[in-house]
């Protein structure tokens, strides 16, 4: 976790707890968002496209990366931009249509 995190002191609860699938995510003692059990996340990455800190970041997993590579969402408004790092510092860029954007150009009428 990134020192970012604020715990998300406006809200009863923090986001990355309230979305979290696993029932993985809690406050630290120091305050800040953790993992109970890293080894039972399910990847879903629910968490990190949530906080509005961007404090939360995942390690992408040995099957498709080494331990540097990093994989960094933004969330937009209508879209996901992935920031993909790989083990040598290269830098990819990534944007994703948000399941809740209009395809205009999807003309379902054909």
């Amino acid at each position: 976790m990134l020192n970012k995190c604020d715990g998300c002191k406006a809200e009863k609860e923090p986001l990355c707890e309230q979305i979290c699938p696993g029932d993985l995510m809690t406050l630290g003692t120091n305050g800040k968002a953790i993992c109970r059990d890293p080894r039972d996340c399910w990847d879903c990455m629910s968490c990190i496209k949530i906080c509005p800190q961007g404090a939360i970041e995942t390690r992408v997993p040995y099957q498709i990366g080494y331990h540097e590579a990093k994989l960094i969402p933004m969330m937009g408004t209508n879209r996901i931009t992935w920031t993909c790092i790989d083990i040598e510092g290269n830098v990819e860029r990534f944007v994703v249509k948000n399941h809740n954007e209009v395809d205009d150009d999807n003309d379902d009428d054909d």
